[in-house]
């Protein structure tokens, strides 16, 4: 996982990785150039955003038939929309070990720079070219009215907003779309679900920006019970005894 974009937020086994590696495969633009950087002068470096899956296997069989370390750099976390269970698949049936490095999650970069406090968060995406199973599609799960973060959905930005007002959120529950969350360049839009597609085209943003929606934008909340002094906890005697 190469993290949300800013390069000092890559894990420290993830940073020793890239400064090991014989080999880089790494995602396209999704990726923080940056990061590159740690790789060493005779690391050969591929971009898999021009390369299909059988092409990136083709690389990584090759480097481990002369035992060559190929690191496989996914943005954010690998497990989220990282399409890494074909590939641990097809390693598998080659006999090819590999480890799984987390990262840390563009959602986790937007939630900190939003200052939100959440009880719920459902992580999604807008049906597009490729579908979601019928029981989570958008309009279905926005019935639960909980924070909501929608990854790869900013180009259909017009559709993602009619489907949240079929579910439990109204025009005026708050809003906000992060653009390259952590990254240098990162801008966020204020908003809410009634103008998500009006302030998402005014602020020209097209693609690389998450959709976070849900109450917990604004500014009330409940106080922490761990910390209040009338709560007793386990390393602490409160007032309520």
């Amino acid at each position: 996982g190469a993290g949300p974009g800013a390069p000092d937020l890559i894990t420290r086994r993830g940073a020793a990785l890239l400064q090991t590696a014989d080999c880089i495969i790494y995602a396209g633009s999704l990726v923080n150039p940056a990061l590159l950087g740690l790789a060493g002068p005779d690391c050969a470096i591929y971009n898999s955003a021009e390369m299909t899956l059988e092409q990136v296997l083709a690389v990584m069989k090759e480097n481990e038939a002369v035992h060559k370390t190929t690191v496989r750099l996914h943005t954010g976390d690998p497990c989220l929309y990282g399409a890494i269970r074909e590939q641990m698949d097809a390693l598998d049936a080659m006999g090819i070990a590999y480890d799984d490095t987390p990262g840390v999650s563009s959602f986790c970069g937007a939630a900190a720079a939003l200052n939100g406090v959440s009880q719920t968060v459902i992580i999604t995406r807008m049906e597009g070219r490729t579908p979601v199973p019928e029981g989570e599609r958008l309009a279905a799960l926005a019935a639960h009215g909980a924070t909501m973060v929608i990854f790869l959905s900013i180009g259909l930005i017009g559709r993602v907003q009619d489907a949240l007002l079929q579910g439990a959120y109204t025009a005026a529950t708050p809003a906000a779309v992060v653009y390259k969350a952590t990254w240098p360049e990162q801008k966020i839009v204020h908003c809410t679900v009634g103008t998500l597609a009006e302030s998402t085209r005014a602020a020209g943003i097209t693609k690389t920006a998450l959709i976070v929606v849900g109450d917990f934008l604004a500014a009330q909340y409940d106080r922490s019970k761990l910390y209040d002094p009338a709560f007793t906890t386990e390393f602490r005697r409160g007032t309520d005894r």
